[in-house]
């Protein structure tokens, strides 16, 4: 899973509400890797932070890995290269979190070097993966990062973004 979550704050008048409250909209893009087997305890732990609001974009591919009826959030499908335009289009002003995913050999490759500082070179932020035994058998660098540090970031975002943190 390489989740992204572009961080939009949203207007209290499309809640509805008199009280002016700020809300965060979190886009969750997940792929084709194992590492999407994570989705429920993400979704579960990004909605735990005040004022978050999350979506989820997926490809077919991903959802193999996952039991869609167990996400609470809005899920769209990617069949044609959503996640890609999403991505495209982002206003580069906002914060965008993204999380590798892939095997060892995938992770050493040099495209895959390029490609990380390229978005990092776009301004957005990287939430590195880490060594472990993967799922295909090989051990190092390519798992996605935990949950509870992908949900950290996006808090550390929101509170500077002056949006409550706690829970």
């Amino acid at each position: 899973m390489e989740p992204f979550s572009p961080l939009e704050p949203k207007a209290a008048a499309e809640t509805g509400s008199s009280v002016p409250e700020k809300k965060f909209r979190v886009l969750v893009g997940v792929t084709g890797s194992v590492a999407a087997l994570k989705l429920p305890l993400l979704i579960s732990e990004l909605l735990k932070i005040p004022g978050v609001e999350v979506k989820v974009v997926t490809t077919e591919r991903a959802k193999h890995f996952y039991n869609p009826q167990e996400i609470p959030v809005p899920l769209y499908s990617d069949e044609d290269e959503w996640q890609t335009c999403v991505i495209r289009a982002w206003d580069l002003r906002k914060p965008l979190l993204f999380c590798p995913a892939m095997n060892t050999a995938m992770w050493e490759h040099p495209i895959t070097a390029q490609q990380v500082e390229q978005l990092k070179a776009f301004g957005y932020m990287e939430i590195p993966c880490v060594v472990k035994k993967l799922v295909c058998g090989d051990e190092g660098r390519g798992a996605m990062a935990e949950v509870w540090t992908i949900a950290e970031s996006v808090r550390r975002v929101v509170a500077e973004r002056d949006l409550p943190a706690q829970s």
